[in-house]
């Protein structure tokens, strides 16, 4: 009885013991994750992009800006509007600002659009002067005869370019047509003037053709003439063009036929621009 109730109690015991081996490893109880903090991963870390911010880009003549005699292009501005604006011809502005492509500008580019004196030599000393462009230098000493006393900006340097005689100039009609709208400096910066396809559009000055074309938006086919430093004028919506740029033209002399260029009906839209500025027409022409 002894050596049974032994055996028995042995071979339970073996099998209580294996049955409680399977439940730790199934259910292991209070054992904490274990981490490995010396081995090295050689999984690549991610790569850290880092964004360098990009120079920003000087444009051109952006140190002018705001100086008498330069200008900021601006949305929509072409180098037409921008000659037409200053009362200068669009190929010398290209040429000032050394313009290999006048059609490519940039919105907050400066341009030069006033010319400035050469330099020039004074005879006994032999010394070359320039002009100052920038307001901001303080003029040297009287007493020194190879610099002007003052300094000369753009702006003064295109004042005495102009002539002296500017509001003695003789205006002649460039239509017989009747008036159509009149000036009113915010919707027609100029006369509208009528007539029918094909009348002729005359001078209304001696002048030079700075600008002949249909590169204006809102002006049709277009004429611009350039009278002295001071005076421009426009003739706009024309059917046909009969001069080119560069051209010399006289008082009264025939320069294009009237059209309905970009516009809802055949006129003449005539402007008067002095220093750029539109004026009065009517003001300048003779009374009929």
């Amino acid at each position: 009885m002894t050596v049974v109730r032994g055996s028995i109690g042995l071979s339970g015991a073996l099998l209580l013991a294996a049955l409680m081996a399977g439940c730790a490893s199934k259910y292991p109880l209070n054992q904490a994750p274990v981490e490995d903090r010396g081995r090295v991963s050689t999984k690549p870390a991610p790569a850290v992009v880092e964004l360098a911010a990009a120079p920003l880009k000087a444009l051109p003549g952006a140190d002018n800006a705001g100086r008498p005699g330069y200008y900021t292009v601006k949305a929509g501005d072409t180098l037409i509007r921008i000659g037409l604006d200053n009362g200068q011809n669009w190929r010398d502005i290209a040429r000032w600002n050394k313009l290999d492509n006048p059609n490519q500008l940039e919105v907050g580019q400066v341009l030069q659009v006033v010319a400035v004196p050469a330099p020039s030599t004074t005879a006994e000393t032999g010394v070359v002067t320039r002009p100052v462009t920038s307001t901001s230098v303080l003029p040297l000493p009287a007493a020194s005869a190879a610099v002007p006393p003052h300094p000369i900006t753009p702006a003064a340097a295109n004042a005495a370019l102009a002539s002296s005689n500017d509001e003695e100039l003789a205006w002649l009609w460039p239509t017989s047509g009747n008036l159509l709208h009149g000036f009113d400096e915010v919707n027609n910066k100029g006369l509208d003037l009528s007539g029918k396809l094909g009348d002729p559009v005359l001078a209304a000055m001696d002048g030079r053709v700075v600008y002949a074309g249909a590169g204006l938006r809102g002006y049709g086919n277009l004429i611009i003439l350039k009278h002295n430093n001071t005076y421009l004028s426009a003739y706009a919506h024309n059917q046909t063009l009969l001069v080119k740029e560069d051209q010399s033209v006289k008082k009264g002399q025939k320069i294009a036929e009237m059209g309905s260029s970009d516009a809802d009906r055949v006129k003449l839209h005539f402007e008067i621009r002095r220093q750029g500025k539109p004026v009065d027409p009517a003001k300048y022409l003779p009374a009929r």
